[in-house]
């Protein structure tokens, strides 16, 4: 069984938390796209109905569209008052799958923090999570690890005119920065038309406090730490599937 087996059977173990009726955010990533395949299978073989899915970029809008996946958006849920009874009034989407590129429990919290962004969604990833009632992410186990910062450095979405100033900030901070580029060379843009600078701080002792510093700089938009976001992590290891549950877990409007 090789990595992409592992991501399809954590994607399949992970649609099934969406039920008929419900409003479902979609992440974004390879591992991702296997869920949303299974979620097209179900809804064409009438296992899933009537659900509304809200997608975190423009690939993954695609992917639905192709898929003949039912799509909504905020403002248009808004506007139906029915929506926020549906939903016990706070959180319009009812439950988010998603992906992660590092996923670490913090030992004094046991809450799940991850690491997100390697596909270049981050902001609308976090958007998306913040207003759901849960989230739930699926990874093959090569993305678990003792503490954030060991396998992958934290994206970080500025803004065009700030990229040079961010980019020394996060070099203060102990990071290694890099200017996220296409594969022809050209600078990465977000769907929100910004920049990604990807910043190596190594072995990240205190993910919440970085957090904090990077939520407070003028300039960056949105960075990849998803601290004590999740509700639960689906892991698909070669001897089977694992559901780690930390929580409760942080959203928008917290629990």
């Amino acid at each position: 069984m090789d990595i992409n087996q592992l991501k399809k059977l954590a994607a399949e173990k992970a649609v099934d938390e969406i039920k008929s009726g419900m409003v479902v955010g979609l992440g974004t990533g390879s591992t991702v796209q296997y869920a949303l395949e299974e979620i097209s299978g179900r809804i064409k073989n009438g296992l899933l109905k009537d659900i509304l899915c809200i997608p975190s970029s423009s690939n993954t809008e695609r992917e639905a569209e192709r898929l003949g996946i039912p799509l909504t958006t905020f403002e248009e849920l808004r506007i139906t008052d029915s929506q926020f009874s549906i939903l016990n009034s706070k959180f319009l989407i009812a439950v988010t799958i998603d992906g992660a590129d590092e996923v670490a429990i913090d030992e004094a919290t046991k809450k799940i923090n991850l690491i997100k962004g390697g596909g270049g969604a981050l902001l609308r990833e976090k958007i998306v999570a913040q207003a759901s009632r849960r989230l739930i992410i699926m990874v093959d186990e090569s993305k678990m690890s003792d503490h954030l910062g060991k396998k992958w450095a934290v994206p970080v979405e500025v803004i065009p005119f700030a990229v040079s100033v961010e980019e020394e900030f996060l070099k203060s901070l102990g990071a290694k920065v890099t200017r996220r580029k296409k594969a022809d060379g050209s600078d990465y843009i977000t769907d929100e038309n910004n920049f990604i600078l990807d910043a190596n701080f190594g072995v990240i002792k205190d993910p919440a406090n970085i957090s904090i510093i990077l939520h407070e700089r003028a300039g960056i938009v949105e960075h990849g730490l998803f601290i004590g976001m999740a509700d639960k992590i689906i892991c698909a290891k070669f001897r089977g599937i694992e559901v780690i549950e930390h929580g409760p877990a942080y959203h928008a409007f917290g629990r």
